[in-house]
């Protein structure tokens, strides 16, 4: 297992010179996700990127920076600082899986993006499930929970999605997905990471009961542009 995890200061900037730099669009110091995947920009601190992020904003009208605080142009207005607890796990987790998960394909794709945009709406995008792998909780053939795999570097890969639909919560599935996830990517020798807000108590006492620890707080700054 990797030992340099000053690599999760810069989650995206490492992801995509990585393991997902298929998915970059890098501008000299801001690399970012084709929004058509993720809406994530990562850059090296204390440089320039005023005009790397004028270029990105023209293919997206809203996206996050991670990280430092960018200078950014006047045509962009910060909405807001969502600052987000990174945590991550160094051994499997030893949890009884009772419910039948699946490993999602394309041919739910619709279902998943549906249900994640019903419960985070603005995070997940059409083709985010290309970025890893995703599993679910099926209830009468319609997609009631799922948790899955988002920024991936070497040595390291981001849990994400966890989401339970409304009406299904207080089950377990959230606990039972995130330990299918986090143990398939030990699988991989990979560390399990993830980002959650820092207001997020219920899921920050989930992550502490498997095993995760904080390891950080990190900022998403959250640009749009008025249209």
């Amino acid at each position: 297992m990797p030992a340099n995890n000053h690599k999760l200061d810069n989650p995206v900037w490492f992801s995509l010179s990585e393991t997902h730099q298929d998915f970059a669009l890098s501008y000299d110091n801001l690399k970012c996700y084709d929004p058509d995947y993720c809406l994530f920009g990562g850059h090296i601190s204390n440089l320039s990127i005023t005009d790397a992020i004028t270029r990105y904003s023209g293919l997206t009208d809203n996206f996050f920076i991670i990280g430092d605080k960018p200078a950014y142009p006047s045509h962009l207005t910060l909405k807001n600082e969502l600052v987000c607890n990174q945590m991550v796990i160094q051994d499997k987790i030893d949890l009884d899986i009772a419910e039948n998960i699946i490993q999602l394909t394309t041919q739910h794709s619709q279902e998943l993006f549906q249900l994640v945009t019903l419960v985070q709406p603005g995070y997940f995008k059409n083709r985010t499930r290309e970025l890893g792998n995703y599993f679910g909780i099926f209830r009468n053939d319609k997609l009631v929970a799922v948790a899955g795999e988002r920024m991936k570097m070497n040595g390291y890969t981001e849990v994400s999605a966890v989401v339970t639909h409304p009406a299904h919560t207080g089950k377990g599935y959230a606990r039972q997905l995130v330990a299918h996830t986090v143990n398939s990517i030990f699988d991989q020798n990979k560390i399990p990471y993830l980002h959650v807000a820092e207001s997020n108590t219920r899921a920050i006492a989930l992550y502490e009961q498997l095993g995760f620890t904080l390891r950080r707080k990190i900022s998403f700054w959250h640009f749009v542009q008025e249209k």
